[in-house]
């Protein structure tokens, strides 16, 4: 499979071992639309015959976040943390209220008032997160 090939390139090109459970959980975080969690993952690779431990789920994500790999965002309220393969893109988040899903947004409207902020208090901005909280399109018609 020409994924898995892929994820053995990059994880080698961190001095990582290619292990079938980090090339599978990189898989499952790329075809996700939204961050997932651990225990989902879990469920998700169970579900498609891998055998593979929770402890060793956490213990996978764990080095990828290390190693620049995988994303780790805290959901807020919700005490547990979702996962999603670093693109190395800059973007920002939408976190439904409800369902507790995160949704990934692309492009930056704060590089102006960034630069606005550096003026102003002689900052020097090096980064930053933006959350936005609300309601996703499935919670909203309920």
């Amino acid at each position: 499979m020409e994924a898995e090939k892929i994820y053995r390139e990059i994880l080698r090109k961190r001095n990582l071992r290619s292990t079938r459970h980090r090339t599978a959980i990189l898989a499952e975080l790329e075809k996700s639309r939204f961050p997932v969690s651990a225990e989902d993952l879990f469920i998700n690779l169970k579900e498609k015959n891998i055998s593979i431990s929770m402890s060793t789920v956490y213990r996978v994500l764990d080095t990828l976040v290390e190693n620049g790999l995988v994303i780790q965002s805290n959901l807020p309220g919700a005490n547990k943390a979702v996962y999603e393969v670093n693109k190395k893109e800059h973007h920002h988040h939408l976190i439904c209220i409800k369902c507790r899903n995160m949704f990934s947004v692309e492009g930056c409207p704060l590089s102006e008032y960034e630069k606005s902020l550096e003026n102003r208090f002689g900052f020097s901005v090096k980064g930053h997160t933006l959350k936005i909280f609300g309601y996703c399109n499935e919670c909203n018609k309920v």
